[in-house]
């Protein structure tokens, strides 16, 4: 239970698709009383997976190369990045604009330190989101 649902939510923030919100809904569902639990597992998961784009977009001279990101969708989170910031982390949970985000932080450079953190708030936020909705329900 654990492992897929970190694999799942690591997947998804990846260029790999991936349904972590779905998984992480069922198994709080199933395990209510081990919600924080998996909370902390799924956005683990999650952070490490934006890690793993940070990581590829700072070392990656050409990065678009190395993902299935189209060049104009980088070059508009870049621009997004340039424009808003190290807050546009926040949005990192967002689908579609989330993993360009994290790929443009490591291109700009971004503190390893403050991406984490605001990674985190961002992912969190939204898995909390969604446990919130499963509590309301079961």
């Amino acid at each position: 239970m654990y492992v897929t649902l970190f694999l799942s939510s690591f997947l998804a923030a990846t260029i790999f698709p991936a349904q972590s919100e779905t998984l992480l809904a069922y198994q709080i569902s199933q395990h209510p009383n081990s919600a924080v639990t998996l909370l902390c597992i799924v956005t683990f998961g999650n952070v490490l997976g934006a890690l793993v784009n940070w990581i590829l977009g700072r070392f990656a001279s050409n990065a678009s190369r190395w993902f299935q990101v189209k060049e104009e969708r980088l070059i508009r989170a870049k621009n997004f990045y340039f424009k808003y910031g190290r807050y546009s982390l926040l949005l990192s949970w967002v689908p579609i604009i989330g993993d360009p985000i994290t790929i443009a932080a490591g291109i700009m450079r971004e503190q390893l330190f403050t991406f984490l953190v605001l990674v985190t708030i961002g992912k969190l936020t939204r898995y909390l989101f969604v446990a919130g909705l499963i509590s309301f329900f079961i």
